[in-house]
């Protein structure tokens, strides 16, 4: 695996890309692509959350499980789908909380590069996935990864917004400083969490933080 990664991630995450378990990682992907399975997101996107926010501009983190994994759909950046595709029904949960939370009317497009280019780390902890079937990467060892990169956040940024949605991104709490940081959690966006999400109010309470900080609020 080709890890083109923007610079200043490369600077933080070298000693995680030297490990053998990352080799392993590369190894693992690239004899599914040699078997003939599709892998999403393409190849030069599995690291696009890392290029399109560089480490020094993170602000926000919201952390997702892993790939959407039917055609059209993921593009490196958890919760999000690329340009002119039907908006999954957690994102459309997410835009509904912006919604009532800070009257922001959502974009018809699902693609959030918008919020990564403003710093918001779109991050899954499993960031490949085969077609057509979910959470098939998950044995890989990405988490091993991403929970390094979560741990780099914490200790070297400063006054970061987490946003931990679900139990599964409730367990990774143990990695993040809250002396340092801000932790916002809540039940995930999906519709099986029948409604659990909503009036969270992650968003302006996130913004509200970086305010306090001396930071520019996020455009939601």
């Amino acid at each position: 695996m080709d890890v083109r990664i923007e610079e200043s991630w490369k600077k933080v995450l070298q000693e995680e890309f030297d490990k053998p378990y990352f080799r392993e990682i590369s190894e693992r992907v690239h004899k599914e692509i040699r078997d003939g399975k599709k892998i999403y997101p393409p190849g030069p996107l599995i690291f696009n959350a890392f290029n399109t926010t560089p480490f020094d501009k993170v602000k926000v983190v919201i952390l997702g499980q892993d790939p959407y994994h039917q055609p059209g759909q993921a593009h490196g950046l958890s919760f999000s789908v690329r340009d002119n595709t039907p908006l999954p029904p957690s994102l459309k949960n997410i835009y509904k909380e912006i919604y009532d939370d800070l009257g922001i009317v959502s974009p018809e497009s699902g693609d959030l590069t918008r919020w990564a280019e403003q710093g918001v780390f779109l991050l899954n902890a499993i960031l490949t996935v085969r077609a057509g079937a979910a959470a098939s990467h998950s044995n890989f060892g990405w988490q091993q990864f991403t929970d390094a990169v979560i741990g780099k956040i914490s200790e070297k940024a400063d006054s970061v917004v987490f946003m931990l949605w679900g139990n599964f991104a409730r367990s990774k709490k143990a990695l993040i400083d809250p002396e340092k940081h801000l932790i916002l959690e809540a039940a995930h966006p999906s519709p099986l969490a029948r409604g659990a999400f909503f009036g969270c109010r992650h968003f302006s309470k996130c913004n509200e933080w970086l305010l306090s900080k001396g930071k520019e609020p996020i455009s939601w």
